[in-house]
Order: structure tokens, then C-alpha cells, then sequence
């Protein structure tokens, strides 16, 4: 993009370059009549009005740094820096030892001085040093690492594109390897930073000056912070003739340990003004010398064995592998993440690129690929709802779950392909024989050729007492699958990790009490239990464990729902081993917020409980049905107290109806089916239907009680909706009738509802590939004169008005939308009209998973809405909120060190 002509009263006459921070331009300052320097910030900040008012004022402060040897800063206008222009070279040596102090004095003052006013560079190189043709050095972005860095972040967990610290864009080698040459060790460990950072970046600057060999360069990023970290300075590079003083202070600035490091930069600059003294140049001496023992032995004998002994173990020592220290940083993702009810992201083989989904402005979940030295991530089109992705052996691939189906994109882009059908899908693998394995929420493991085609059962879950066979990995070799076994009458922590042989069909236990197993090449087998990473050594021969699982990470987020972790690892190239995860706890802990919602915005708060879904309006208004981590309760407005209606071991009790008389309440019961039960919390729960082929739903009740619409997976199709006959003579031992298919699409068609004469039905459906919400009527369907579309942009779960002629729906941006309508009768039959939508309300709502789970409902006196209103939109001033990911480097170096594997 073409820079302005001028900003403010500064007119833009060359580029200069391009940086971290965006592009640089020469200026005139046309007030002043002197040249400035132009930051121009990258829009994704400059257009964040709370991230610009707060970098303002760290720009204030930092623009009282006056002094010689700082390049100043003389504003911010329009969302770019205003600063000194420094004419001249970067800082580089080898530079004679006189002039290497030179530059040093005037480096160390210029940092005292800042270093009185409390401010820290944090990011001082060589790369950030201007020398004048004068010989005057000066220090570039002074402190503007700590302007640019998110809030809260006291650590080098910064903005990816602006922070002096590894980030998602800056892990490849020649990225940051400059920033990373000359971290501090407690940087580089993600600790927080204060002057000795400085401090130690003087040191090794200065040791560059003196040597022109950058002093803890490296091939990666991961190389260069692991010296960092553990090797010390090679003090043989210097030259003969640096002084000792100056050798000193190198010695005191490059202490690993900061409390051992030079208390203050001043200190430095009081030693550099020491006088030069020659120094003798010592001589090397490089041969091996060795005294003869008594008796004769000629010296060259015993020098040639222990020659050859050093050179035996330099050979012994080159075939073993290096191991290197555990790395971690953080990786910010953008507000636009999608944390992912399953896998939030998913790492390429080669430990090069990620993928993800994100939501767009329009409130779709689309794919995102993002490689590490890229700032910004491609969205893959035509991804529409995608779940977990996962890659191909050779990276070249995308797989993913959405609307009922496996499918696959390429990274460069282009249209997906659709696999197979698939419901309820756990987990997928792609196979070095090009087969894709996945997992089952309610049966067992299944296969599918990555070309495409019918998929093959290959588990069966009743083998060993489980009922479901979920997140497969296939084990080296390709000849058995590791996976999670769960029954649904337990949590996930009681779940077990299972090997499956695909010679034998045979199914073998192999840790019980955990979940989300991997198998890693450094020979250990990883699991989750209550939110803790385990790891085990792990025979892969035998398929067996070695010893006790020990923990590892206590922080690793999880679905407590689907058994997910959120977490990849990547073997790499170098076979180090690379694990991302999402640090929290399992999703279906957080607490929701049930409110009560005017149209004007104002809220009303309800009641607070871990996971609140699907809350539902009694009849007469005066009560409020919900599910809360899996079992459903009823609050009574009036009385302010809650009655718990189910007691589950697994937690799946959710999605209430109520029967248009209030007594009773209609829910889905694991992935049973529906169940039916007192609204006042007396009597037990009954099963009215049995789900055929995944979980089936309720949607809605006729006014007269007599249907139920729900939907549920049919055998060939997607969710489908159907009708559900009900005998309610006796309320308290309803007989159900044989349930009638009323909609089934190509696509995925959910969320019926009844409008309140019962005559027309309401539905969301994705067949033309987003979702939108439709009406037909009742009971004749597409036989009573078609389907009439009700929403002009994405929508979901559709609300009837009992005062008015209006439908409700949730729309794409998480905002409650409202239709009119009108019905006209004619002898032909009846028609439905729908008028324009319009917005009800600014609040946003918390939006629906991809099945069930409804977010709002309307009071019956269509005044108000209960909701789970989304997280407040931030204030000007304040900043949105971002996804941050945890990368672990040589994280099985880090295993193999704490846990040895079998047999060594």
C-alpha cells in the first residue's frame, strides 16, 4: 500500500526501509524546516484505537529521553512515529579495540540515562544502533518494544509483529535471529526483564564490536536461544589486546544469573573510561604434551594413545544425539481465533505452519494457515464451520470436520473436498498409506481413503467396555492406532487409552484414567487427566507402558465434553519435538451468566453457573429451564431459586422443551435419545425415543403437546428434522408414536420450532451453505406450498412471537434480529410472507455450538429475552482479546531428560 503524500505537517519524500515495527520513510518537517524519520505502524495497530491511545502515551514518556546518544522521539500523528532522523550506519564490527570502547561509552550512556527515567530498551542490537559519520552512535526504538507490547504482559509475551521477543512470526532462522542472539538467558526462559536485559545485550554487543562473530548466533532461533541459555562465552575470539578492564566487564555483563550480572549500566561506562593498556598477545600453545613416566616410555607413545583416546571419544560423542534445553513462548493468534470445543490448532509435521479456524466478520468459522514467519494467517474459502483440522504427511493438506462431513483443502487454497459423511466425529489421523482414520462420539473407529469415498468400520467399542472410540493416532509403522476409549456413563478423566491392531482387529488397554493419548517419537506415551499432562515411557514393540505416568503440565486446556486436548505436537526436521497447546482448564467448567435482555440493551442479571446452555421460558413466564454442566435445572424468577432437575454421571442431560401445560419437560439424554421428566423436580426421568444413529434433539412442541420436532442424524443424510407423536393422556407415562421424517435436505437442518398456531414449522438449515433460517408449513411440508425463507444474511435458531407476527433469529454477528410477517389463506392454500429483517438489539449473544445448544429464548410476553450475552465488546482505550498459544521447543529432548524412555 502507497504511503500519504504528508501526515500532519510532515510531507513524505523516500522510503527508507521496512521493519518489525512497518515501513520508514524520510520527511520534512514543514513547520521546523528539519528532516524527520516516519514509522508508519502496521494497520492492524494503527487502526486499534485503545492500542494507539496507549502506545501515545508510552511515546510521551519516552520522548523525554533527551540525550546525545538516543535518537529522538518527537510524536505520534496520525497513526504513525514521528522520529529523529539518524543519518548513517548500522553498529557492525570487527572495529579496533580504541574504537570498540569509543562506541561502547557512548552505547552505556545513552542507556544510563534512560535507565534513570525507569526505561528499559528491552530489544538493544546492533540492528537498533546508528553510528554518524561523525562518530556519534545512537540508540534506535528505545523502549518502544514496551510502547508496542499487549497489556497485562509483563514478560515476552508480546504483539507478534512488533515484540523483541519470539513470537508466531519470528521462528524461523533469519527472522529474529538477531533479536534472538542477544537475549538475556531470563528473557529467552519468558521470565520478566528489567535493565540487566540491557545490560547483557551490552555485553554481548560489545564482545561483537571486538570480534565481528555474533557470540550466540545459531542456525534456528531454537539454536541461538539454547546457547544462550546454557553455553558460555568463547573468551579465546577476543582479541590479544583487549584489555583486561574491558575483558572484566564483559565477564560481569554476560553472567547468566542477573543477580550476578553489573548492577548498573553506569558502572560500565565508569570502566570503559579507564585508560587502554597494551596487552601482550599470549602465545597458543596447541600441542598435547604429556610427561614420561619413569622407566623410559618414549613421550610421543603416550601422546599418540591419548590422542587416539580424545579422538575415540569425540567419535562416540558425534553419534550421540544432542539434546537441548526446553524453550517456551507464547504465540498470539489475534481476537479473531476460534477456541475450538475440540482442537483449537493443529501444527504441520515439519513444525512450519499452523492451522486454525477464525471468525470472520460475518460470524463464520473459515480455516486459517498461517506459516511461522508469517504475521498475518490465509483463510481457506469455502471452510465454512470447520472443526478440527489436522494435516497430511507432507504437510501439503488440510483435514477437517464440518456440517457432517470430512473434508480436505489444499494449503495454497482452493475448493475443499468432501470426504465422506460423517456425525459426531472425535478425531482424525492421515496416514503415510493414504488413508485418514477417524473417531466416533457413539461407535468405533472408522477409515476413509483421503481420496475420498465410503468409510470402513475398523473398532469395535464393546471389546473393552467402552462405548466410543475417539482422538486416534496411528503408531509408527502404520500397523495398530492408539485412541481414547470412553464409556458415557463416566467422565473423561475414568476414560482409558487403547491400542487397536489392524492385523488382529484386537483392541488392547493400555493406561486406564486418562484421555487424548499420543504417542511420541522420544518413546513416551502422553495423556490428559484433570487437566494435567501426563507422560509414561512407552514400548512400542509391546504396546506397553514402563513404569509410572508422571505429570508434566498442569495447565493444558481440554473439552470436557468431547475429550479433546487442545494441543499438537510436531516431530520437526530436527526431531527436537515441538508442542503447542491452549493453557486453561476443560471448557465446560467456565461459568456462564444468564440474563434477562431489553430491547434497549440493558441486562438484568439471573443466575451464574458453570457452562449454562439452553435456557427456556415456562409457558407462563415464570420459570426458566437450563442446563449447567450437562444436568438441567429450573429457576424460578419470582423466588430467585433454583431446582435441579437430573443427576448425571457423564453429563450430557441438556436441550429442555417445555410441554405447552408447563409440568413436564422434554430433554436429550446423552445420545440415547429424548427423555421426559417433571418440571417441579418430582418423579424420575423417562425415556420416551430412542435415537437412531447419534443424538436426537428436541426443537419444539405443538400447542396442543401432541408433536414433538426434533432432529437427529439420518442414515444417509445430515441432521434431519423429525416429528415425534405423543400420547399424553396419562403426562406422567407419555407414549411416544413412531417418529416421521418432515425434513431432510442435502445439507444440515436443525432448530424446529412451532410457530404458536402450530401450522408452520421454523428451521435453520445450511443447504445452500451457509446457515439461514426457513418456514414451511405444518404437517404438509414441501407438499404445502414450498418454503419460505426468513433470513437475508446467515442466521440460526430461529424464536416465535406469541403477542406478535414475528419471527426471531440469532444472526451471523451475534445479534438478535426480528422479521415480521404475514399468513393469507386463498384457495390455492396458504402462503407465508416474510417482511425485512431488522435488528433488535446491539447486545451480542453468546452464539450456538454447531448442533443444538440454543443461546436465547423469548418471554412470552415477547417484551424481553433471557440470554447468555457474549463478553462485553471492548471499551475505547481497552484492548480486544487475544488467542495466545503456548509453543514448547525440544520438548522431547526436555521428556527424555526428565522421564528416560525404556531401555536407557
Amino acid at each position: 500500500m502507497s504511503p500519504p503524500e504528508s501526515i500532519a505537517h510532515y510531507r513524505i519524500t523516500a522510503k527508507l526501509g521496512q521493519g518489525g515495527m512497518g515501513e520508514v520513510y524520510r520527511a520534512t518537517d514543514t513547520k521546523l524546516g528539519r528532516e524527520v524519520a516516519i514509522k508508519m505502524l502496521p494497520e492492524a495497530f494503527s487502526a486499534d484505537a485503545g492500542r494507539m491511545a496507549r502506545f501515545e502515551r508510552e511515546a510521551q514518556v519516552l520522548a523525554s529521553l533527551n540525550h546525545p546518544n538516543i535518537a529522538a522521539i518527537y510524536g505520534v500523528e496520525q497513526g504513525a512515529l514521528i522520529m529523529e532522523l539518524v543519518e548513517g550506519a548500522d553498529l557492525a564490527g570487527p572495529v579496533p579495540v580504541e574504537t570498540a570502547i569509543q562506541y561502547a561509552r557512548q552505547i552505556a550512556a545513552g542507556l544510563e540515562a534512560a535507565h534513570e527515567k525507569g526505561i528499559v530498551h528491552r530489544d538493544l542490537k546492533p540492528a537498533n544502533i546508528k553510528v554518524t559519520p561523525e562518530g556519534v552512535v545512537k540508540l534506535l526504538d528505545f523502549g518502544l518494544a514496551r510502547a508496542a507490547e499487549e497489556p497485562g504482559n509483563t514478560g515476552t509475551n508480546a504483539c507478534a509483529t512488533l515484540s523483541p521477543t519470539l513470537s508466531l512470526a519470528m521462528t524461523q532462522a533469519g527472522m529474529i535471529l538477531g533479536t534472538a542472539a542477544y537475549m538475556s538467558p531470563e528473557q529467552a526462559r519468558g521470565k520478566p526483564v528489567d535493565k540487566r536485559a540491557d545490560i547483557w545485550a551490552f555485553g554481548v554487543v560489545l564482545f561483537e564490536l571486538l570480534t565481528g562473530v555474533m557470540l550466540y548466533g545459531g542456525e534456528t532461533v531454537s539454536d541461538s536461544m539454547a546457547a544462550v541459555i546454557t553455553r558460555e562465552p568463547d573468551w579465546t575470539l577476543l582479541p590479544a589486546d583487549t584489555p583486561p578492564h574491558v575483558r572484566k566487564l564483559l565477564a560481569r555483563c554476560l553472567r547468566k544469573d542477573p543477580k550476578q550480572r553489573l548492577r548498573d549500566i553506569g558502572e560500565a561506562r565508569i570502566l570503559l573510561d579507564e585508560p587502554v593498556e597494551a596487552v601482550a598477545a599470549p602465545q597458543a600453545d596447541r600441542s598435547l604434551t604429556v610427561a614420561a613416566p619413569s622407566g623410559g616410555r618414549p613421550w610421543w607413545g603416550y601422546g599418540a594413545v591419548v590422542a587416539s583416546l580424545v579422538l575415540a571419544f569425540f567419535l562416540w560423542r558425534a553419534t550421540r544425539p544432542v539434546e537441548q534445553p526446553l524453550l517456551r513462548f507464547n504465540a498470539d493468534l489475534g481476537p479473531e481465533a476460534v477456541v475450538g470445543t475440540r482442537i483449537t490448532a493443529a501444527i504441520s509435521p515439519d513444525g512450519t505452519r499452523l492451522a486454525y479456524p477464525v471468525r470472520t466478520a460475518n460470524g463464520i468459522a473459515l480455516l486459517a494457515t498461517r506459516l511461522m514467519e508469517q504475521s498475518k494467517p490465509t483463510i481457506l474459502s469455502g471452510t465454512d464451520n470447520a472443526q478440527d483440522p489436522f494435516f497430511s504427511p507432507d504437510g501439503q493438506w488440510i483435514g477437517f470436520f464440518a456440517d457432517g462431513r470430512l473434508k480436505k483443502v489444499s494449503i495454497q487454497g482452493g475448493a475443499p473436498n468432501t470426504l465422506c459423511d460423517a456425525s459426531g466425529v472425535r478425531g482424525s489421523v492421515w496416514g503415510e498409506d493414504g488413508n485418514i482414520v477417524f473417531g466416533s462420539a457413539q461407535s468405533g473407529l472408522a477409515r476413509v481413503p483421503a481420496t475420498g469415498g465410503a468409510s470402513q468400520s475398523l473398532g469395535k467399542p464393546d471389546q473393552t467396555g467402552a462405548t466410543s472410540q475417539r482422538w486416534p493416532q496411528i503408531l509408527p509403522g502404520g500397523q495398530a492406532i492408539l485412541f481414547t476409549g470412553h464409556n458415557l456413563g463416566s467422565g473423561f478423566d475414568e476414560a482409558s487409552i487403547e491400542v487397536l491392531s489392524l492385523k488382529t482387529g484386537q483392541t488392547k488397554l493400555v493406561q486406564r484414567g486418562g484421555y487424548f493419548g499420543r504417542y511420541l517419537l522420544s518413546g513416551h506415551l502422553t495423556f490428559i487427566h484433570q487437566s494435567t499432562l501426563f507422560a509414561v515411557p512407552f514400548d512400542l514393540a509391546r504396546y506397553e507402558t514402563r513404569g509410572m505416568p508422571a505429570p508434566i503440565l498442569e495447565d493444558v486446556a481440554a473439552s470436557a465434553s468431547t475429550g479433546g486436548g487442545e494441543m499438537d505436537f510436531s516431530s520437526g526436521p530436527s526431531g527436537h519435538g515441538t508442542l503447542v497447546y491452549l493453557s486453561g482448564k476443560p471448557s465446560a467448567s467456565v461459568a456462564g451468566n444468564l440474563s434477562l435482555l431489553a430491547a434497549a440493551g440493558k441486562k438484568d442479571p439471573l443466575v451464574s453457573a458453570p457452562a449454562i446452555r439452553t435456557p427456556r421460558f415456562s409457558p407462563d413466564g415464570k420459570r426458566l429451564a437450563f442446563s449447567s454442566n450437562g444436568d438441567l435445572s429450573v429457576y424460578d424468577l419470582a423466588r430467585g431459586s433454583t431446582t435441579r432437575l437430573t443427576v448425571s454421571q457423564n453429563g450430557t442431560n441438556a436441550n429442555p422443551v417445555w410441554t405447552p401445560d408447563g409440568s413436564h419437560i422434554a430433554y436429550s439424554q446423552d445420545v440415547r435419545g429424548i427423555a421426559w421428566i417433571r418440571s417441579d423436580g418430582s418423579g424420575q426421568p423417562q425415556l420416551i425415543y430412542s435415537a437412531r444413529n447419534s443424538s436426537a434433539i428436541p426443537g419444539s412442541f405443538t400447542p396442543d403437546g401432541r408433536h414433538l420436532a426434533f432432529h437427529q442424524t439420518g442414515a444417509d443424510t445430515n441432521r434431519d428434522v423429525w416429528i415425534l407423536p405423543i400420547d399424553t393422556a396419562d403426562p406422567d407415562h407419555p407414549k411416544a408414536g413412531a417418529a416421521e421424517l418432515f425434513l431432510a435436505t442435502k445439507g444440515v437442518d436443525i432448530d424446529p420450532a412451532f410457530s404458536p398456531d402450530g401450522r408452520w414449522l421454523a428451521y435453520s438449515s445450511n443447504e445452500s451453505g451457509s446457515y439461514h433460517v426457513f418456514v414451511r408449513p405444518f404437517p404438509e411440508g414441501a407438499k404445502g406450498g414450498g418454503q419460505a425463507q426468513i433470513s437475508t444474511a446467515p442466521g440460526r435458531t430461529p424464536l416465535w412471537s406469541r403477542t406478535a407476527k414475528e419471527i426471531f433469529y440469532l444472526g451471523a454477528d451475534q445479534r438478535i434480529m426480528v422479521v415480521p410477517y404475514t399468513v393469507t389463506t386463498a384457495v390455492g392454500g396458504r402462503s407465508f410472507e416474510p417482511g425485512k429483517p431488522r435488528q433488535w438489539t446491539a447486545t451480542q449473544i453468546i452464539p450456538p455450538p454447531l448442533i443444538g445448544f440454543p443461546t436465547y429464548d423469548l418471554a412470552p410476553d415477547g417484551k424481553r429475552f433471557a440470554v447468555l450475552p457474549a463478553a462485553e465488546a471492548p471499551s475505547t482505550g481497552e484492548e480486544k482479546a487475544n488467542l495466545h498459544m503456548v509453543f514448547l521447543l525440544n520438548f522431547f529432548d526436555y521428556l527424555k531428560q526428565r522421564i528416560p524412555p525404556s531401555g536407557r
